[in-house]
């Protein structure tokens, strides 16, 4: 018998996170590492956990993600939000607690790319009078 999941995608900047939720003791798994030795910080364990803490469903499930692309900040805000995603299938009743919170809100913000003439997206090149 297959093994009952719950499958979410998250993103954020550039970071895209497949996250998979299997009924368990509340194990996270971030690419076949521990979630201990993959974030540097202690305040991202604290942004992936916040849609398990929102649904009081923190130690039934585990949590199985392959993440790519941008770095730990990015990567745990879409890991955030695929949990949040997944969580959803688990439960729709959850759809109140996660969207108070803002956990379903795909975080738009990215780096604004470079305009041409300008030294960014937006430093002009130092003026000179004469």
């Amino acid at each position: 018998m297959a093994q009952v999941q719950y499958i979410g995608t998250g993103r954020r900047k550039s970071s895209v996170a497949r996250v998979r939720l299997v009924p368990g003791e509340g194990t996270i798994v971030i690419n076949n590492r521990d979630v201990s030795d993959y974030l540097p910080y202690e305040t991202l364990l604290l942004i992936i956990n916040q849609p398990l803490e929102a649904t009081e469903t923190k130690g039934s499930y585990d949590v199985h993600v392959n993440v790519n692309g941008g770095g730990f900040t990015g990567q745990a805000g879409a890991i955030r939000h695929g949990i949040a995603r997944a969580l959803l299938q688990v439960d729709p009743d959850f759809r109140p607690a996660l969207k108070s919170a803002g956990l379903l809100t795909r975080d738009a913000r990215a780096k604004e790319r470079k305009k041409p003439g300008l030294r960014g997206a937006r430093r002009s090149p130092q003026f000179s009078k004469r």
